[in-house]
């Protein structure tokens, strides 16, 4: 019998990618709340299972994963229907292009840590905070739109009419950028992409408002 916890948080886009992915998939899991909030994640009891004090992390059969990235890629190559990656390396390559433009160069900059670094350390009010949101998230998603255009490949979703690993990484930062009031009428194409995934029952389940801990 398989077992398969994910240790996350409801808000976290992160842990958002592999709810939408394992979902996709089909592959059931219990959850497993951290809550960020509260240091949860700094505790020695997970620390002993994730000592970088990160979610998500998957524990399947056994096995402890981390990095949503990696995690996504070793449901591909372990249960990999249906594909979330095209066959053809070149398609591969853009479609992991595009999933790495956000995770690497949008995210990273607008995660919790950097903006309870910048409120507690640096000092910087909300209004600048939410500044300095805004400004990474639009110029990222604005960068992206160009990708997608000169890409031409997008369709339904980022790859033509196939749901794919960039789209499993699109969805919650659109998700992060609504709740912190980002324009987003500049970048047509993406939001295109975001409310069709949006129709799919898959995406609408792994959403923060749906787990157990959302608050």
């Amino acid at each position: 019998m398989t077992t398969r916890n994910l240790y996350d948080t409801a808000r976290s886009s992160a842990s958002f990618r592999v709810r939408i992915a394992l979902n996709l998939k089909g592959l059931p899991y219990e959850h497993v709340a951290v809550n960020l909030l509260k240091g949860e994640q700094s505790r020695d009891d997970f620390r002993a299972l994730n000592p970088a004090q990160l979610v998500p992390l998957l524990e399947d059969n056994g096995q402890r994963l981390t990095q949503s990235l990696a995690i996504i890629e070793y449901l591909e190559e372990t249960y990999p229907q249906p594909p979330l990656l095209p066959g053809d390396p070149v398609a591969r390559a853009y479609v992991r292009a595009i999933a790495l433009s956000i995770a690497c160069e949008i995210h990273p900059l607008n995660n919790l840590r950097v903006l309870r670094y910048l409120m507690r350390t640096l000092q910087v009010g909300e209004e600048a905070k939410n500044s300095w949101y805004r400004h990474w998230v639009e110029q990222g998603l604005a960068q992206l739109e160009g990708q997608l255009v000169a890409g031409g490949r997008a369709g339904r979703f980022v790859f033509g009419d196939a749901v794919t690993m960039a789209d499993v990484v699109l969805v919650p930062q659109i998700f992060n950028a609504q709740r912190f009031d980002c324009k987003l009428d500049q970048v047509p194409i993406v939001m295109h992409i975001f409310a069709n995934c949006m129709q799919l029952p898959q995406f609408q389940a792994a959403q923060a408002e749906r787990q157990p801990d959302f608050v």
